[in-house]
């Protein structure tokens, strides 16, 4: 991806993303997006955007392999967190949901994960240390806890899903306050052109209906517009 695109899909709403792609294939029904209300840590920071690492979790009981299988798998997740390519994003998938207890991110993990050089998590488990986690790092999760339980690494590396949404590792996800979508790799290269065509179709509307003298007639003829740009 080149710093152009990074630049402006770190500047744009994931709504946008979602649009764009459709304004890409031409078509709408893209269907890779999570469902359901998701939580941020920092509704005003702005989009994630990155290449997923994936990982699964689990807290609701303590884990029954051997401690030292445990912390290998362990340093193993944060080795595959620190070395994924990037700008890449963390995807945890925590298997207690929809029961999920385990606060995996924190003050401690979000300043990890940022020191690795990623740009922020998308997980359906839970946050917490919401006045301490490190700033620039945006958690987009399923809830908010205050305890970790036994919260511990099941799996690294494999399809995770996450709100109906299957990430798989490498895929681009675009995230913020709105949920996530994975960028399908072949409107990539069409991604920024169709940003800006969404965009000018939009002001067929949105510059009338914030103008003065607005009324049906005017709405009537910017419609028209609006529907002869979409074809």
């Amino acid at each position: 991806m080149d710093t152009a695109l990074l630049t402006l899909l770190r500047q744009v709403d994931t709504p946008t993303v979602c649009n764009a792609i459709e304004v890409a294939q031409g078509k709408r029904g893209f269907n890779g997006f999570t469902r359901g209300t998701m939580l941020c840590s920092d509704p005003d920071g702005g989009a994630v955007v990155g290449y997923a690492v994936t990982a699964k979790i689990a807290a609701l009981a303590p884990p029954t392999e051997a401690a030292d299988v445990i912390r290998a798998r362990r340093m193993a997740y944060y080795k595959a967190m620190a070395e994924g390519p990037k700008p890449s994003i963390a995807v945890i998938e925590d298997l207690d949901y929809p029961h999920a207890i385990g606060a995996y991110w924190g003050e401690v993990n979000t300043t990890i994960h940022k020191g690795f050089g990623m740009s922020g998590a998308l997980t359906n488990g839970v946050m917490r240390d919401l006045g301490d986690m490190a700033p620039g790092f945006p958690v987009i999760a399923g809830s908010i806890g205050p305890s970790h339980g036994f919260v511990h690494v099941r799996d690294i590396g494999s399809p995770v899903t996450v709100f109906g949404l299957t990430v798989t590792p490498g895929d681009l996800v675009h995230a913020d306050r709105h949920g996530a979508v994975v960028v399908p790799p072949d409107v990539i290269e069409m991604l920024s052109a169709a940003i800006k065509k969404m965009q000018d179709t939009e002001m067929l509307i949105l510059g009338p209906a914030r103008a003065p003298g607005f009324s049906f007639k005017v709405f009537e003829q910017a419609w028209s517009e609006f529907e002869k740009s979409r074809t």
